[in-house]
């Protein structure tokens, strides 16, 4: 059973490696917030399938603070408008 929390922890990482290629070659507005939940979401489920593969019940601890500051921060950078569109700063001068 082992191995099944091994495997799942490398098809996470090749899922975010993955995302990040797709994120680098596109530039769109809403692409770093994405990559943002994208990163977060996938953080939070590589700990928890690490935790259960190196049987260390506190890393589900960690992965659930991880995983509310992710959902935070997502709030907070659409409030303050740290994502906005970029080509329409530039259009007034």
């Amino acid at each position: 059973m082992n191995a099944v929390w091994w495997i799942a922890a490398c098809a996470l990482l090749v899922n975010i490696g993955v995302s990040l290629g797709v994120m680098m070659r596109r530039r769109t507005t809403v692409d770093p917030l994405l990559a943002v939940l994208l990163f977060g979401t996938a953080g939070v489920a590589l700990l928890v399938v690490l935790a259960e593969a190196l049987d260390a019940p506190r890393g589900l601890d960690v992965a659930l603070v991880l995983a509310l500051l992710a959902a935070v921060f997502g709030v907070a950078a659409v409030r303050m408008g740290w994502f906005g569109d970029r080509r329409d700063k530039g259009a007034g001068r």
